[in-house]
């Protein structure tokens, strides 16, 4: 169970985070923090300030105003706990502050919780380097007559997600009223709506020649930020130091995704190959001139001015690969190649391995429970291929959806 002080208990979203947390098993609110402790009905402790809370908490969890950031700060410092802001509108020296900290605890900071947001955030920038400057793009935001802050958060994020695309070159235009000189192409134009209860509407336009493109995302209820944030909680538990935001979180859930098996390939091990570039060159050329598609491919460190070179490629194309060998080995007598037919390609995959460490220890843990042997293995930021024995394919594939929870 994870302990969480709630800082801005009593406020909207405040309320919404207590109310869904007290539906998660996994979550326990062991005191709130508000100016106003007694203007709700909380089923913990609130207290006016974060100097009177007594409670031990393994996360803080921030919807406050950005004026709180000093002492929200202090207190994770002083008592070494994770923090989750999920308040916007700070300024340039804030976001400095933020930072500094992460040096010192754990510190996670998005301007916008919902999955959809962050997930839009991936398309624009697909959308932005597609199009480059050949369409102005615009931003328009929509929220509530409440919201103090403007434009919102979310909507710098979008700007700059996009302006990543273009390495930081476009500068940002908020409304034009006034303005007589026309849109510049270096420009990303920013627009605020307040009115009524709008919980949230974000669009960003991507406007071209007799086309256009909008990508817009409606959050209906306040409840998607509540669900987002507390994911965000069980995400920093347990973290040390370091600045996190909500793209961790996404990649955490999608560690692996998906698992392939391939049993039309077989794998060609060269063995004492001279450890000469051209030699090696030369063997894939001529596999690549007859057409033949090589998937994996792995070479051992030199030993005594040789490796051992191994490659899969498919079924069909074995005569035409150890044909190419056998050219090789007629000036190398002391070539040996050894072939596998009865092979199966497990493939392992998923965005979040870039940046999750363990996934191959994992991967391993699982076959080896199963006394399964690996007998190639190729990887990639993320992806991890292995070639094992045809018979062992419904076994590791079992094990490995077991460990990943596929």
């Amino acid at each position: 169970m994870i302990k969480l002080i709630l800082h801005g208990c009593n406020g909207k979203m405040g309320q919404v985070v207590a109310s869904a947390a007290a539906a998660d098993d996994e979550i326990e609110i062991v005191a709130g923090v508000d100016p106003y402790p007694n203007s709700a009905n909380n089923p913990f402790p609130v207290y006016q300030g974060l100097s009177h809370v007594k409670e031990k908490a393994d996360v803080i969890l921030d919807f406050s105003v950005p004026g709180a950031l000093p002492l929200l700060l202090d207190f994770a410092d002083q008592t070494s706990t994770p923090l989750v802001i999920a308040t916007t509108g700070f300024s340039a020296q804030d976001l400095e502050a933020i930072e500094m900290q992460s040096k010192k605890t754990a510190v996670f900071r998005a301007a916008n919780m919902s999955v959809g947001i962050n997930l839009m955030c991936e398309l624009i920038k697909r959308a932005a380097s597609v199009f480059g400057d050949s369409f102005d793009i615009e931003i328009v935001e929509k929220h509530h007559n409440q919201k103090k802050d403007s434009p919102s958060g979310t909507a710098y994020t979008l700007a700059e997600a996009v302006n990543e695309v273009f390495i930081g070159s476009k500068h940002y235009t908020y409304g034009r009223h006034s303005k007589i000189d026309k849109r510049s192409k270096n420009e990303i134009g920013i627009h605020a709506v307040r009115g009524g209860t709008i919980a949230g509407e974000h669009t960003v336009i991507f406007a071209g020649q007799d086309e256009i493109l909008e990508i817009t995302h409606s959050a209906i209820s306040r409840q998607i930020f509540a669900l987002g944030a507390l994911n965000a909680v069980k995400y920093m538990a347990g973290k040390k130091t370091g600045l996190y935001d909500m793209s961790d979180v996404l990649l955490d859930q999608n560690t692996v995704t998906n698992l392939y098996t391939n049993n039309q390939q077989v794998m060609v091990t060269v063995n004492q190959l001279p450890d000469e570039p051209a030699i090696i060159a030369g063997i894939f050329d001529n596999l690549a001139k007859q057409g033949i598609n090589v998937d994996m491919i792995s070479q051992t460190a030199p030993v005594n001015g040789h490796i051992n070179l191994s490659f899969t490629l498919p079924r069909e194309n074995l005569e035409q690969a150890v044909g190419t060998i056998d050219e090789v080995q007629k000036t190398n007598q002391e070539i040996r190649t050894d072939i596998f037919k009865e092979i199966t390609q497990i493939t392992v995959e998923g965005p979040g391995m870039e940046r999750q460490s363990g996934v191959a220890a994992r991967v391993f843990e699982a076959l080896a429970k199963q006394d399964i042997r690996i007998k190639l293995i190729t990887t990639s930021e993320t992806k991890i291929s292995l070639v094992i024995a045809r018979r062992d394919e419904k076994a590791a594939s079992e094990a490995i959806i077991t460990a990943f929870g596929l």
